[in-house]
């Protein structure tokens, strides 16, 4: 006879409501915001053997429930660590009940059923023109200090946008010493050493306050996973106008400014907007030029521009669920390009495509761990059609996409491959001419083609012809492992799957783009 004690870790008043419950389930140290805590305390006296009965029998029926959402919450999310109990918008009997064309998963090569799945998503799909944009006032609320770190105007004459922010810290101590970029990643701290030791000789001074240059992005590579973005960004990187951040891919927009490193390990500190803007400083010292030479602090190389290049920017909303409250019928009420807009209007964005059916598969094979198959890959595209045709049963297209149980739950990421749905959001905030779309296969055939469209559309001056042919005689980056080649292409079936699967998402992006090379009709990347 033992009663036990539940409360929350950590502080309840610092904003306990918006972050996630967590209940963990073996003894790994976790950085958790809130887990459950079970104290033992003396047995007390009951005044009635019936009142025992009573709480006896209420005990029972409650830890059965309980029981029952933890392990639905660690069969959904694959998490060996801690298990997150969200306020998804998508309920967990959805995933139980997947359809009316539900089939069984050890029987993954019954054709006829997963095709009727795939004719059943085919036969939902609807493409809204508009959705509802938030007010800015909403978003600065949601993210107050973000807003009041960056300034609505930057320094005029620089093409990048920068500002000279006064630096109210110790000029002989650390600037970087609390970086979570440098704690969590000893790359990091090998760049930020340098820095250091040059901070000072960079610092602007000005009526005896000391100033140092801050920059954002003036374009971003937002995606998409396995489509050449690395390959993109190490050629561009070799123009000498170009510089990117300290790394590729922080993933600050999409999961860092959560406290997001992998979900599967819970939640961490999150990464405020500083330790974004240290990721700039070696490119804002190169716009600076040097001070000694130029006492008035006026940028000496106003024409380099900075790029950031993460493949989650365009896609990965994942996190809204924790973090914002659901008022829009199980769809986002705010999305990652809504506060780069209200931050930088005049960004621009490139985004690398490739046929998704070879995207998804390289995607497999890429962050697979173990026992890769195509028969393997197969079964993991048949059990993701299943849950997604599930959650449209009751929920719109849209809300699907976004649903970050759904997402989680699917063991292959399907929905990283629906483009167009990405792309029209975007297209809400920022104009046609701010976003380029490229094509990997296009890449992949005239490499000098396509650099020089993004070298116009960052209005860069040519580069000479050495670097030209540099840029462009470059093997290509992070191809596919040779380990994954020995594995061969995907099952046939997969493939024919896959092609009817994407054809309504493609036909609407070749629409929008006013090309049918988005088809992607004769792939053969």
């Amino acid at each position: 006879m033992m009663d036990y004690k539940y409360s929350l870790l950590g502080s309840t008043v610092d904003n306990y409501r918006k972050r996630p419950l967590l209940l963990q389930v073996d003894n790994t140290p976790m950085n958790l915001f809130a887990v459950l805590e079970v104290k033992r305390e003396l047995p007390r006296r009951w005044s009635s053997l019936g009142c025992f009965r009573k709480i006896r029998l209420y005990s029972v029926l409650f830890g059965l429930a309980v029981s029952f959402v933890i392990m639905a919450s660690y069969i959904l999310t694959g998490d060996k660590k801690g298990l997150l109990l969200t306020p998804s918008p998508y309920h967990f009997s959805s995933l139980v009940s997947p359809g009316p064309y539900a089939f069984n998963l050890s029987s993954v090569k019954d054709y006829a059923h997963i095709k009727l799945v795939v004719k059943s998503i085919t036969s939902k799909v609807e493409f809204r023109s508009s959705r509802q944009l938030p007010e800015l006032k909403a978003l600065v609320n949601s993210e107050p200090h973000m807003f009041s770190a960056i300034p609505r105007k930057f320094l005029p004459g620089v093409k990048n946008p920068c500002w000279y922010e006064e630096y109210t810290g110790n000029i002989t101590s650390d600037p970087y010493r609390t970086n979570l970029y440098a704690r969590y990643s000893r790359r990091f701290r090998t760049v930020f050493q340098h820095l250091r030791n040059t901070f000072r000789e960079h610092l602007f001074h000005r009526d005896g306050k000391p100033y140092r240059m801050r920059c954002l992005p003036y374009f971003y590579i937002i995606g998409q996973p396995k489509c050449g973005t690395t390959d993109l960004y190490d050629r561009l990187r070799l123009h000498p106008d170009v510089k990117f951040s300290t790394f590729k891919e922080p993933h600050w927009w999409t999961r860092k400014r959560f406290g997001i490193i992998r979900l599967s390990e819970g939640f961490h500190d999150r990464y405020p907007v500083e330790d974004y803007l240290d990721l700039f400083d070696q490119a804002a010292y190169q716009i600076q030029g040097n001070l000694t030479a130029n006492a008035s602090g006026s940028p000496s190389q106003p024409n380099i521009i900075i790029g950031e290049a993460s493949a989650s920017t365009m896609w990965d909303n994942n996190a809204w669920v924790y973090f914002y409250d659901n008022t829009t019928e199980g769809e986002p009420p705010f999305l990652i390009q809504d506060f780069v807009h209200a931050l930088q209007p005049n960004a621009r964005f490139i985004i690398m495509l490739r046929d998704p059916v070879e995207r998804l598969y390289s995607d497999y094979l890429y962050f697979g761990i173990a026992n890769k198959s195509a028969e393997d890959f197969h079964e993991k595209v048949s059990e993701s059609l299943q849950l997604f045709e599930g959650c449209l049963t009751e929920y719109t297209m849209r809300s699907c996409v976004y649903n970050t149980t759904i997402n989680n739950a699917m063991p292959v990421r399907l929905q990283v491959g629906l483009y167009i749905v990405y792309l029209m959001d975007w297209m809400t905030v920022f104009s046609r001419e701010q976003i380029l779309v490229l094509r990997l296969e296009d890449h992949a055939s005239n490499r000098k083609y396509t650099m020089h469209k993004v070298f116009d559309f960052l209005n860069l001056g040519p580069p000479t012809k050495e670097i030209e042919s540099e840029i462009t005689r470059s093997p290509a980056s992070n191809t596919r492992r040779p380990a994954d080649k020995n594995l061969g292409p995907m099952l046939p079936i997969t493939k024919e799957i896959l092609r009817d699967f994407y054809m309504p998402f493609n036909e609407k992006l070749a629409k929008v783009l006013r090309n049918d090379s988005f088809l992607w009709e004769n792939s053969k990347l």
